[in-house]
């Protein structure tokens, strides 16, 4: 892990977020002993992100199945 000091990451932020998403995280140290490890935020998809099915059915099937559930009730 690296260490910056404060001064060092204000200046230079965006690599230091580039460098805490390749390696995990860096230290970021104040003058008065403070220290802070900057992580990144794991991403997290979608609940309705899903794999689809492959079901052999064309589009033509499935409008005919919806259709014919649609004339019964």
């Amino acid at each position: 892990m690296r260490n910056y000091s404060f001064s060092e990451a204000r200046q230079n932020l965006a690599s230091v977020l580039d460098e805490a998403n390749k390696k995990g995280s860096v230290r970021i140290n104040r003058r008065d002993g403070q220290a802070f490890i900057l992580k990144p935020v794991p991403v997290t998809g979608s609940p309705l992100d899903i794999q689809g099915v492959n079901i052999d059915i064309t589009t033509q099937e499935i409008i005919d199945i919806v259709r014919e559930g649609r004339e019964r009730y």
